[in-house]
This record gives C-alpha cells, sequence and structure tokens, in this order.
C-alpha cells in the first residue's frame, strides 16, 4: 500500500477575490493544484452567512473522473446538515459548472450557483467542459440560477495553474 503524501500548503498568492466565499473557493482549489489531486477548481457551499460544505478537484487523486469541486462540496454540505435538500444554499465555485455539477446542483435544490470563470475560460486551459455543453446541455435553462462572480481572480487561478504545468483531462 502507498503510504500517504504529506500535505503541501500553497505558496501566497498575489491575487485575491473580492467575495470572501469565492475566495475560499480559490483556496480550496489552490490546495488541490498543489498537492497534485485535480484541477483549478474549487467550491464552498453557504448557507444562511456560514459555510456548510468545501470541497476541491479531486479527479488525479481519486482516479474518479466524477469527483469535481462542487460534487464533493454538495457531499460535504449534506452530510454536515444531515440532509439531502441544500434549499437556501448558494454554491461558490472557481469555474461556471460542468454539465455534471450544473444538474447535481439543481437536484440538490441549491438557490444560487455563483462561478468565476466561464465555460469558454474552461476550454482556453484545455478541459472539455464546451464540447460537452454543446452536446448535451442547454445552459440558457438554468440562467437564473447562475450569476458570474470575482472573474478576474479565478483567471488568475486558472493561469497559476497553466503555469504549474497542470494536468488537463
Amino acid at each position: 500500500m502507498e503510504e500517504p503524501r504529506p500535505f503541501i500548503t500553497p505558496p501566497e498568492a498575489d491575487y485575491r477575490a473580492e467575495n470572501e466565499f469565492m475566495q475560499l473557493a480559490i483556496d480550496e482549489a489552490r490546495a488541490g493544484i498543489y498537492n497534485g489531486e485535480g484541477g483549478p477548481f474549487g467550491c464552498v457551499i453557504v448557507k444562511e452567512g456560514r459555510v456548510v460544505g468545501r470541497g476541491h478537484n479531486r479527479v488525479l487523486a481519486c482516479r474518479d473522473s466524477t469527483h469535481h469541486g462542487e460534487i464533493a462540496a454538495i457531499r460535504d454540505a449534506e452530510a454536515r446538515l444531515g440532509a439531502y435538500d441544500l434549499s437556501g444554499c448558494e454554491v461558490y465555485t472557481t469555474g461556471e459548472p460542468c454539465m455534471m455539477c450544473l444538474a447535481a446542483c439543481i437536484w440538490a435544490g441549491v438557490s444560487r450557483i455563483n462561478y468565476g470563470c466561464t465555460i469558454a475560460d474552461n476550454s482556453e486551459i484545455g478541459f472539455r467542459d464546451r464540447l460537452m455543453d454543446a452536446m448535451l446541455v442547454k445552459r440558457q435553462n438554468a440562467a437564473d440560477l447562475l450569476r458570474e462572480l470575482d472573474r478576474p481572480a479565478c483567471l488568475e487561478l486558472f493561469r497559476e495553474y497553466a503555469s504549474l504545468g497542470g494536468k488537463v483531462y
């Protein structure tokens, strides 16, 4: 059995989000990046002004194509709240959710999804989100649920990931 790797604390970033919850999502993503766990996708879920769930992309660490930041945060929030309904919760995520994560957020009943980078931005660093959207999603049907927030800071996160030679999958 492989020994667990020690946790690597990311270096201080030279960028910050304006929104405190988006900053926490960026911090989640950076922890995953620097520990080789997955792409630049972090997420926190907030209810009544407090964080009730958090997660980041762990696709590489878990060898699981579904272990996205939003999915991890939903599972964490539901476990902490002892519920399967996240009505009244807001999601803060560094990248606009892929079709799987968007559907999971809707299924969980979240009230709003705040995202940093767009699907097009995800594609710019090599991820397949735009291709998947073209095949399966009518994203405009969820327009009332989605709100772009803190894109400049999240774009810096994506640039940081790319500069580190982050794996694209």
